[in-house]
């Protein structure tokens, strides 16, 4: 099977994305910093702002339900820059790489509001041949509509197209659709993964 398009992740994959980095500031200790993000500003709440809920909706529905933590919700988007640490550079410099032979698109959860402090902040996003972004499209990994959202609209094959994620549900969900997924670990396990199948 020749390969054509590799799908990337962006964050986890290729951008450093943690709340933690504004918010070990913020708080006295670990302790109250980790009942926050796991209790109050949780995973499954920012994937709602992902999936196309304005970030003003889903910070203001929170400060109704968690008073006490009015003024440290209300910083999660006023400060979400600060939590973008940076690139993986050895992952960047794969990117690179990989585009000298084969188109490369990016498929992320990320809200519509902030994928533009990522698109103005590194330079290798052009790069890409295309995006989706969950935010925009109202959709979210691991739903199936948002992998055939991408590969209708750059008109993609399912074979000879590649998908890396660092979460394993949406791999499996990409190779429940003939995509052939790889789930990210770091860089060098990635590299070692495309030279075994020959693709770098």
């Amino acid at each position: 099977m020749k390969i054509e398009n590799i799908i990337f992740d962006l964050g986890g994959v290729l951008l450093d994305w943690n709340p933690r980095y504004f918010y070990r500031d913020h708080f006295q200790n670990e302790e109250e910093m980790e009942y926050f993000l796991t209790h109050i500003c949780t995973e499954e709440w920012n994937k709602e702002q992902d999936k196309g809920r304005s970030l003003s909706e889903g910070t203001i529905l929170l400060q109704k339900q968690h008073p006490e933590f009015h003024h440290e919700i209300e910083l999660f988007y006023n400060r979400w820059e600060s939590m973008l640490k940076g690139d993986f550079p050895q992952s960047v410099e794969l990117l690179y790489k990989l585009k000298k032979k084969y188109r490369l698109y990016g498929l992320t959860n990320w809200s519509a509001e902030t994928i533009s402090i990522a698109y103005n902040r590194f330079p290798f996003f052009k790069e890409f041949d295309g995006i989706v972004v969950s935010g925009e499209e109202k959709m979210i990994k691991p739903d199936k509509k948002i992998y055939y959202l991408l590969l209708d609209r750059y008109n993609l094959k399912t074979e000879g197209t590649i998908f890396i994620d660092d979460n394993q549900q949406n791999i499996q969900a990409a190779q429940d659709i003939g995509i052939l997924g790889i789930h990210f670990e770091n860089a060098n396990e990635l590299n070692r993964k495309l030279s075994s199948m020959n693709v770098i």
